[in-house]
């Protein structure tokens, strides 16, 4: 999330007037594992109350499976719980979850069926698949590339999820996602999956992009990152 979505929102100010600053409070996490996302997701009401004395706009949780790992539609309860320590220190703020805007994302484009790729291990790959389910958004197939550590994640090349993806079954899905991690970056290659394979490619960060720019009450649009932020939605 720290060097994607502002990839994105910079890449928007070459083509649209509004100027963004972006401020980040980071909970720990070394390992992506059951217990370690828990304790993360703990510390999310402490970065809630550091970034609201900025008096931000808005407000992005960076983490699909902490979210997800706390029981399914956990995201709601999340950002509701989080507006709240906003709201406690007078500086109120809309919370977006990358796990509720994912969903959303897909639900804008109309996806009802979906294939997804995420860096998780098998048993946490699964679990977000199960989410995605229960919030009405059949998936299709997964891909699991068991990354456990967080900073291996992040250093993925994006380019290799253009031989990612074929590893999926496709058939009859309406959008993919192309990594349903903030985490593990995928902005350089949305655009060319998208034009290869003719149907909508959306990432946890670019739908977390949609989603702020949405509450900001701003345009959804940023070049070459697909067809959630093309504008038409």
């Amino acid at each position: 999330m720290e060097t994607e979505i502002p990839a994105m929102l910079r890449a928007r100010e070459q083509i649209l007037p509004e100027r963004f600053t972006f401020h980040s409070s980071r909970m720990r996490m070394k390992k992506v594992t059951a217990e370690e996302l828990a304790a993360m997701d703990a510390d999310s009401d402490r970065c809630a109350l550091e970034l609201s004395d900025a008096r931000v706009d808005v407000l992005g949780y960076a983490c699909l499976v902490a979210i997800m790992s706390m029981g399914k539609g956990y995201h709601r309860a999340s950002e509701t719980r989080l507006h709240g320590r906003t709201v406690e220190n007078n500086a109120p703020a809309p919370v977006v979850t990358s796990a509720g805007a994912l969903v959303d994302g897909l639900h804008v484009l109309g996806a009802k069926k979906v294939a997804i790729v995420a860096p998780y291990m098998r048993p946490l790959t699964q679990m977000v698949a199960d989410y995605i389910d229960h919030e009405g958004i059949k998936v299709q197939d997964w891909l699991a590339l068991e990354i456990p550590d967080n900073l291996e994640v992040a250093a993925q090349d994006p380019q290799n999820l253009l031989s990612h993806y074929k590893k999926l079954d496709l058939t009859g899905i309406n959008a993919l996602v192309l990594s349903a991690c903030v985490q593990m970056p995928s902005l350089a290659s949305i655009q060319k999956v998208e034009d290869e394979l003719g149907l909508p490619v959306v990432s946890a960060a670019v739908c977390t992009t949609y989603q702020m720019l949405k509450k900001l009450d701003l345009e959804a649009r940023v070049p070459n990152a697909g067809a959630l932020l093309s504008g038409r939605y």
